[in-house]
């Protein structure tokens, strides 16, 4: 529940794409990619989200895969020190996954109000 003070939470669309049977994109595995792309870090993206780096190497391993090109490109640790980075189809999924979500948003937006009046909050 929320507190008076608070406003009532609101209903909102979550997208979960299937590609296929290997592979689907959701908000966790876009999560991750935002994070990275922010961070220059996959194990930092991991700890931000309270994921373990094994948990999120193997979704990358997995995107990457199941993609035409790599979404994600790392680079070990060292003297120069590791990091990970977007590549630009990377960006370009992360993109149009934002895009399906605001699409989603409005096309759902009359429902989803109609829902959230028979919610009991």
């Amino acid at each position: 529940m929320f507190e008076a003070d608070q406003s009532p939470p609101s209903a909102r669309t979550r997208l979960r794409i299937h590609l296929g049977e290997p592979v689907g994109l959701g908000p966790g595995k876009v999560e991750l990619l935002a994070r990275i792309s922010a961070t220059g870090s996959l194990s930092e993206a991991a700890r931000q989200m309270g994921m373990s780096y094994n948990r999120a190497w193997l979704h990358i391993q997995a995107m990457n895969k199941h993609f035409k090109s790599p979404l994600v490109t790392s680079a070990r640790g060292g003297a120069a020190g590791g990091g990970a980075s977007l590549t630009e189809t990377g960006r370009q999924v992360l993109a149009l996954y934002g895009q399906l979500e605001a699409e989603a948003e409005t096309a759902t937006e009359h429902t989803r109000r109609q829902l959230h009046r028979l919610l009991r909050l």
